[in-house]
């Protein structure tokens, strides 16, 4: 970790942001990948890997997102309590907003189960529409990281190596979101070329966002305890949302909630042990 936290030294946080936003596209693709090699995947590991991703964003919203937007409050002088439930607050509503007005299709629905504003957009594209808005406040999250780490005083330290940890485990939880749209895309007799372009254009997001995170953050710098509750709150809510729910409805629920464990696990020793 070390290795690649010095990579990350001397770059400009906007650059840092959009570099970490271009991996974690980038897993994405190789979750989505996945259909050059198999034409299924079993709906138990699916479930596990989503329920895997979950533990991952919860964990991630906890130690590299609330954390730092409290102990950032009392630097400055704030009751740390304000930022990080007012951000943390308009996250979720951010998102709920955002979730009612764009046509998307969660998955496992069906194309009449479609939400947001009414629309005859084929399944595929609702689809990769709604893994990309639940994209969107993962790279945020990233952004306001990088911005963070350029805020603390040690930022070629602890704080840049969290949020090089943080962008490696939004990557992780990446890699089955991917699969989870180019998977049953290919089931439904899609082409591999096809799905695999659905499954990636799904993180085409992430490293705009994370760019745009980081500069407006940095723009405004006593916003960024509020940012990175905001951060922290949208994924929660994709978590409660949509990702739990998905990899509980088809019988597998220990096995997702097991899943979910090992997301929340790794994620706390990235972030713990390395950030």
């Amino acid at each position: 970790m070390d290795s690649v936290t010095s990579l990350f030294q001397g770059i400009n946080p906007v650059l840092q942001a959009t570099l970490a936003g271009c991996f974690t596209w980038t897993v994405t693709a190789l979750g989505a990948g996945l259909v050059f090699f198999t034409r299924t995947m079993k709906r138990r590991l699916l479930d596990v890997m989503l329920g895997f991703a979950a533990g991952v964003m919860i964990a991630a919203s906890f130690w590299s997102l609330l954390v730092p937007a409290i102990e950032m409050s009392e630097a400055q002088g704030v009751p740390p309590w304000i930022p990080a439930g007012v951000g943390f607050l308009l996250g979720g509503v951010g998102l709920r907003a955002a979730d009612a007005t764009l046509p998307h299709l969660h998955l496992g629905a069906g194309r009449e189960e479609a939400e947001g504003v009414k629309t005859s957009w084929r399944r595929a594209t609702l689809l990769v529409l709604a893994i990309t808005l639940h994209n969107i406040p993962e790279g945020l999250a990233v952004g306001v990281a990088f911005a963070a780490a350029t805020e603390m005083s040690v930022a070629g330290g602890a704080t840049l190596a969290g949020a090089v940890a943080l962008a490696v485990g939004i990557g992780l939880q990446n890699f089955p979101e991917g699969a989870a749209v180019s998977m049953p895309l290919r089931g439904e007799g899609v082409s591999r070329r096809k799905s695999f372009w659905y499954g990636q254009l799904s993180g085409v997001v992430e490293p705009m966002s994370a760019a745009a995170g980081a500069a407006a953050v940095l723009a405004v710098r006593p916003l960024l305890p509020y940012a990175l509750a905001f951060a922290a709150g949208a994924m929660i809510y994709v978590v409660v949302e949509e990702l739990i729910p998905e990899s509980h409805r088809h019988g597998f629920e220990d096995a997702a909630t097991m899943g979910a464990m090992g997301g929340f696990t790794v994620m706390m020793v990235l972030d713990v042990a390395l950030g």
